[in-house]
């Protein structure tokens, strides 16, 4: 089979725990498609001048975010079992990454709609069980705007409809909660806004806070395949 055809598409699903979260999304493409080289797949070149290896990301994570439930695809020359690709790719993934799962393509990345995250934060002034109450009263507005960098600037968005909280609750020292986000090419927006949103109109602001990213979803909540 030449280089200008492929066998097919594969989607592989993988974590990025750990300190890993703190390389930016550009190095994470440069850093997996040093891997995929390494790994001896048959995985298909651009052509022209200068071929390199086709990756694309559903759903790029934020920096300093952990995740469970990222995805990458990238097209085979020749057909491998998933499992292999799976294994092939482990053994030469840097410490934080780990593939758990290899598939055909069933959903473009345009049917992305939500996304769920775990939220951990530690905070120095009073008690985690106070700052659960005080976030409850922030969700409680009518509308609650912020100021969200995009490409052409600053611009004002209410970010009320494009959140919720699933769960919270409180430890002695923690305050955790579960909240689901818009996702995607149309309407985007990631935990942080939000938190950094509360913290100023309420002073709660976080000394610790851990992200982790637990599934992606399309517009019925099914997880994204």
């Amino acid at each position: 089979m030449g280089n200008e055809l492929y066998e097919l598409t594969v989607r592989v699903f993988y974590r990025k725990l750990g300190r890993i979260k703190y390389i930016s999304h550009l190095d994470l493409v440069r850093c997996v498609s040093r891997c995929l080289k390494r790994s001896g797949l048959p995985v298909w070149h651009t052509l022209g001048f200068n071929p390199h290896i086709y990756v694309t990301f559903a759903l790029p994570l934020a920096l300093g975010y952990e995740s469970e439930c990222e995805s990458m695809d990238f097209r085979l020359v020749q057909a491998v079992p998933f499992q292999e690709v799976v294994d092939r790719l482990n053994q030469v993934f840097p410490q934080g990454l780990e593939a758990y799962r290899a598939a055909p393509v069933v959903q473009k990345p345009e049917a992305i709609a939500w996304a769920e995250y775990e939220i951990t934060q530690e905070f120095s002034q009073g008690k985690p069980e106070t700052a659960g109450q005080a976030l409850e009263a922030f969700c409680s507005q009518p509308e609650i705007p912020v100021m969200k960098r995009t490409k052409k600037g600053e611009k004002q968005l209410d970010v009320k409809p494009l959140f919720t909280i699933l769960e919270q609750r409180v430890s002695e020292d923690a305050f955790w909660l579960r909240m689901r986000t818009a996702a995607g090419a149309q309407r985007n927006i990631n935990p942080t806004l939000v938190l950094d949103a509360f913290a100023t109109q309420t002073g709660w602001k976080a000394d610790w806070t851990q992200v982790v990213r637990k599934r992606i979803l399309d517009e019925s909540l099914h997880d994204f395949q």
